[in-house]
């Protein structure tokens, strides 16, 4: 599966979400292909629980996690949490989705 249609299924799925997918490992079996990672900042997840915030996750995905991907690694934030430990990648989607401030 595509890392741009899996993040576009998230996306659609969970309000005001900005999703980045990737495959985090290389590895020479083709059946690794299916493993991917995903971090994910919605306001959705406020007030849930972690794993509450990853089923909304596995829900969103929906049939595709028994088909089209065998592992998905997550990390899940409201936009304030990530602004606090996220890593920063999603700094620039977040402030054009207005989900963190604009810088000074």
């Amino acid at each position: 599966m595509e890392l741009d249609a899996i993040e576009d299924l998230i996306e659609a799925e969970i309000p005001d979400a900005v999703a980045s997918v990737t495959r985090p490992r290389v590895h020479n079996d083709e059946d690794e292909d299916d493993h991917y990672a995903a971090t994910i900042v919605s306001p959705a997840f406020e007030g849930l629980s972690l794993v509450d915030q990853h089923q909304r996750v596995y829900d969103a995905l929906g049939e595709h996690m028994t088909t089209d991907i065998h592992a998905m690694e997550l990390q899940t934030y409201t936009p304030s949490a990530y602004a606090d430990h996220g890593d920063g990648a999603l700094d620039h989607e977040l402030r054009e989705a207005g989900l963190l401030p604009l810088e000074e």
